[in-house]
């Protein structure tokens, strides 16, 4: 009695979910009858009964109870189920992507049925049994639904472009399900880009993120400003209302305080706008680089003469200023065994391989030679002046050249000090390296670099301070990690390799960074 009575008390503070069942008195009664909870049956898991009593809600461990009561659901046919809403760029492929190399590797058969309503509803089945363990429904609609919807209580899971809203965060607590900014409220599931299209017959190539931004405000509306043929921009974007919308007004007219252009077309997705603009010889839109189709993607250049494409590697370092993180939020509450097994399995050497074939940018860091970043010391040599002289460049060039570069990179919010949410799940990841001995015999320099805005030296100490303070938030979340085995240095060049020029605040943000040089 004491071990279930300490069980009950412990899940006090234990908000469950799983299988959905309507609200319907149940009786939980303790094995050897000494203790009784009755209230409404509001989700079993497999495992745990979440109960809705008149102490609040409370979650009991099924092994431990007896249930009574016309809620009680079938302990030996138990099906794992979880909804998942919002952004169809994470829905149409990722996500049935990682489900179907999930029921591979865990030898379950897979199966698809459709819904209305842009639903899908993928089973796993027991290949042995052939019984139903799990199923997951993916709703299919936009970063802004999929939030209503987990607090409406219709999803379980968010698929979002975008970070949750301030609002947002505030409902979700006010209903209880959580603070969503908290650690282990969202992960990163892959990352994706914002890029410019045209249609393939137009002759641009690149253009500046100002000017981008310029375009889609209706401050430039004429391709003859870019280069171009003497001809008006049809501008096309993603509606306000999804995530990628979201997105392209967070990141390029939000940083201008600027609107977008009244004579926007608006389209319903990626598809619908690719589409629209790979037949259109005068539209420009922004899109997914996951969702580029038939279009012409631009590069992104700069006055000074930097140019950044959205290539895979770019991407994954952030080097490329417009990188999307593509999130899943989820409320504290806890899913059914198979979900956990399968957000466990999205960490996965073998699941960033999906994501990858998937056509986004996976999370595994890679180790890049100094031989194969000619370009960026190139870039250095050539931006060079009084303040950052050739003996400074040497001096970077011999630190570095014994390292690697890893594709973990670490980058800032706009105008503040906080690490972005890309950056904060690099962290965690590169924190779990240290705790499983990856860099074990190894050396580590984090290494911190600067825009050009101000002196050198100013800048220099700030990019001191800023890989002296990743340093300390890596090694702080690395609790489990014997640091003895793992030489960790930090080092700053200050401006010496900046990645974009610093002509706007976009290319300044791409120079706050530090990078990860290993050997």
């Amino acid at each position: 009695m004491g071990l279930v009575r300490a069980a009950i008390i412990a899940a006090l503070f234990m908000i469950g979910t799983g299988q959905p069942v309507d609200a319907q008195d149940v009786t939980l009664t303790s094995r050897d009858g000494d203790v009784e909870i009755s209230g409404n049956l509001l989700g079993f898991d497999g495992e745990f009964y979440r109960v809705d009593t008149i102490y609040g809600e409370l979650t009991v461990d099924g092994s431990g109870v007896l249930c009574d009561g016309p809620g009680c659901p079938n302990l030996e046919d138990f099906v794992a189920r979880v909804s998942l809403s919002g952004a169809p760029v994470i829905g149409r492929v990722l996500i049935p992507a990682l489900l179907e190399a999930f029921a591979i590797r865990y030898d379950y058969v897979l199966s698809r049925d459709s819904l209305e309503d842009g639903h899908y509803v993928y089973g796993l089945t027991n290949a042995e049994s052939g019984s139903l363990v799990g199923e997951f429904t993916l709703k299919l609609s936009t970063s802004d639904e999929g939030f209503a919807d987990m607090l409406a209580d219709d999803a379980d899971i968010v698929m979002s472009m975008r970070e949750v809203r301030d609002d947002e965060v505030r409902r979700a607590a006010d209903m209880g399900i959580g603070d969503l900014t908290a650690r282990g409220r969202s992960m990163i599931v892959a990352l994706d880009a914002l890029v410019p299209v045209v249609a393939p017959s137009n002759p641009l190539q690149a253009i500046t993120t100002p000017q981008l931004a310029d375009v889609l405000a209706g401050k430039i509306t004429n391709w003859a400003v870019l280069g171009g043929p003497d001809a008006p921009i049809t501008v096309h974007v993603v509606t306000e209302k999804s995530g990628l919308g979201q997105a392209t007004q967070d990141r390029l007219l939000a940083a201008q305080n600027g609107a977008l252009v009244d004579g926007a077309v608006r389209h319903p997705d990626g598809q619908a706008l690719i589409e629209a603009v790979a037949a259109d010889p005068f539209g420009l839109g922004v899109t997914s680089r996951s969702e580029t189709g038939n279009t012409w993607p631009l590069a992104l250049k700069g006055t000074c003469g930097f140019a950044l494409r959205a290539t895979r590697r770019a991407v994954k370092t952030e080097d490329y200023p417009l990188t999307a993180p593509l999130f899943l939020y989820m409320p504290a509450r806890r899913f059914p065994k198979l979900v956990r097994e399968f957000l466990t399995y999205l960490r996965d050497p073998s699941a960033q391989l999906v994501v990858r074939r998937a056509g986004f940018v996976d999370q595994a860091p890679e180790e890049i030679e100094i031989n194969a970043q000619g370009d960026r010391f190139a870039n250095a040599i050539a931006r060079a002046g009084t303040e950052v002289g050739l003996e400074e460049l040497q001096r970077m060039v011999t630190r570095l050249s014994p390292l690697r570069r890893l594709t973990t990179t670490f980058r800032f919010e706009a105008g503040s000090a906080r690490l972005d949410a890309q950056s904060r799940s690099n962290v965690q990841q590169l924190a779990r390296a240290f705790e499983i001995g990856l860099y074990d015999a190894r050396r580590v320099v984090f290494v911190g670099f600067s825009d050009g805005e101000g002196p050198a030296a100013g800048n220099k100490r700030i990019a001191e301070q800023r890989a002296e303070a990743v340093k300390t938030a890596v090694i702080a979340a690395a609790e489990t990690a014997n640091m003895a085995r793992i030489t960790i240095e930090t080092e700053a060049f200050g401006e010496a390799m900046p990645m974009a020029c610093d002509d706007s605040e976009w290319g300044r943000q791409v120079n706050r960074r530090v990078e990860v040089w290993v050997r």
